[in-house]
């Protein structure tokens, strides 16, 4: 059974153990957003298509791309949708309202639901290939590799299923504290490891075709002295290269840790609800403040802010060549320069955009709360 209450602004959403549900649903009123500032563009930013999946119902849905096309979850329905003219190749409408996806990878679609249920389509055609009752609301990333289908869940599981049957192959278990953040928990696969955040500052490396624990590193600590203060959850999925992996905490740091061992290589103070991304030079994160700062990722320095989004509800960012892009809870997607976080272009979808923006090469997409996934063509 849920329920939802409020303390400090924030909505707590109880299920088990509770979890911060942000700005999500209904509460006293936020404070104005930040006027949107005048500037010249100085790239052209035009909408490629759209396509339509089902509301997202406040949950964090985001889109993934799995070779020449995008897949999308939204209500109880998953799309395929082609990259390169918006043309919906498939949809499937599942049954099961859909708190989770979408996922691909192994030749299948993932999404998960609220009630714990764990599907799988095949990639090409949209049926339905199998569907497992897992222990709690599936959450997050959804994963397949090397055989292992891996998904998060609410009550602090990750599971890693058979992808041809989705039957249990192992289970990866950690105790949540009182309060967890609503998108916190998010995972990254890269060179046969697991990495993923958790609840209470740590992030944990973990092999994928067995779910044994490689190593374990403290994102953040948590502080205070009540249950609230004491929120300290990586949030979003971590970030990778070929040395480092990173990671960034509510009421905490953003961190990175060598990938070998686990390792500090350097943090900085900040707090995070919503995450961060990298790309050859930098770590940019977005703060609680919905600001966005450029992290040099190898020393940690901080190289630019860009503040004047405040209270916009701004996404964690996508890092994309020369631009950084994020979008926000009015609707408005916020095309950066990578080089001094200036504002170089803008354009408005149909309603507010919780979760980052997604690369689509060419372009990148978002996918918004009534359930549309919009692409974006950007020269």
């Amino acid at each position: 059974m849920k329920m939802r209450l409020m303390a400090l602004g924030l909505a707590l959403a109880l299920s088990g153990c509770s979890t911060v549900g942000g700005w999500f649903g209904a509460g006293p009123a936020k404070a104005r957003p930040a006027e949107l500032v005048d500037f010249k563009p100085t790239v052209n930013l035009a909408e490629a298509w759209k396509g339509e999946t089902g509301d997202a119902g406040g949950y964090l849905l985001r889109p993934q791309v799995e070779g020449e096309a995008v897949l999308a979850a939204g209500g109880d329905r998953v799309v395929r949708i082609a990259v390169a003219n918006g043309n919906l190749i498939w949809k499937t409408d599942t049954g099961v309202k859909l708190s989770a996806g979408a996922g691909a990878g192994q030749g299948l679609a993932l999404a998960g639901g609220g009630k714990g249920d764990m599907l799988a389509l095949d990639l090409a055609t949209g049926q339905p290939r199998w569907k497992v009752a897992l222990t709690s609301e599936v959450t997050g990333q959804l994963l397949a590799t090397a055989g292992i289908v891996i998904a998060r869940t609410g009550d602090g599981n990750v599971h890693g299923l058979a992808v041809e049957d989705g039957s249990k192959k192992w289970l990866y278990t950690r105790n949540l504290p009182a309060l967890s953040l609503r998108g916190s928990g998010g995972m990254v696969v890269a060179d046969n490891v697991l990495y993923a955040g958790f609840p209470g500052g740590k992030l944990v490396a973990l092999n994928p075709a067995n779910g044994a624990q490689l190593w374990e590193a403290t994102v953040a600590l948590p502080r205070g002295a009540t249950e609230l203060e004491r929120v300290a959850d990586v949030m979003g999925n971590p970030v990778v290269d070929e040395t480092q992996v990173c990671a960034v905490a509510y009421q905490g740091r953003v961190a990175c840790f060598d990938r070998r061992n686990g390792s500090l290589q350097w943090a900085r103070d900040t707090s995070s609800n919503s995450g961060l991304a990298m790309d050859e030079r930098n770590v940019y994160v977005t703060d609680d403040k919905d600001a966005v700062t450029a992290y040099d990722k190898t020393s940690g320095r901080a190289g630019w802010r860009q503040d004047k989004l405040a209270r916009r509800q701004v996404t964690a960012p996508l890092a994309l060549g020369a631009w950084v892009v994020v979008a926000d809870g009015e609707g408005v997607v916020h095309v950066l320069s990578a080089d001094d976080g200036s504002f170089v272009a803008r354009a408005r979808v149909d309603s507010s955009v919780r979760t980052a923006p997604v690369d689509i090469g060419p372009g990148f997409a978002v996918q918004t709360a009534k359930g549309n996934v919009v692409a974006f063509k950007l020269k």
